[in-house]
């Protein structure tokens, strides 16, 4: 494999990839916020309607 054909891989799965995993990571904690908050939000609503929502 020549160097050309390195620097071509690189730049057309490389860069995407590289990027991709860099949002994943960023955007993990978020998601992990959001997660919670939605399920607090469900204990509340369930608990103000007297509903019982199972949480497992």
């Amino acid at each position: 494999m020549e160097i050309s054909e390195l620097v071509n891989l690189i730049a057309n799965v490389g860069f995407p990839v590289a990027i991709s995993a860099y949002l994943l990571i960023r955007l993990e904690k978020q998601i992990m916020t959001l997660t919670f908050s939605i399920n607090k939000l469900n204990t509340i609503i369930s608990t103000k309607l007297g509903i019982v929502i199972d949480n497992e």
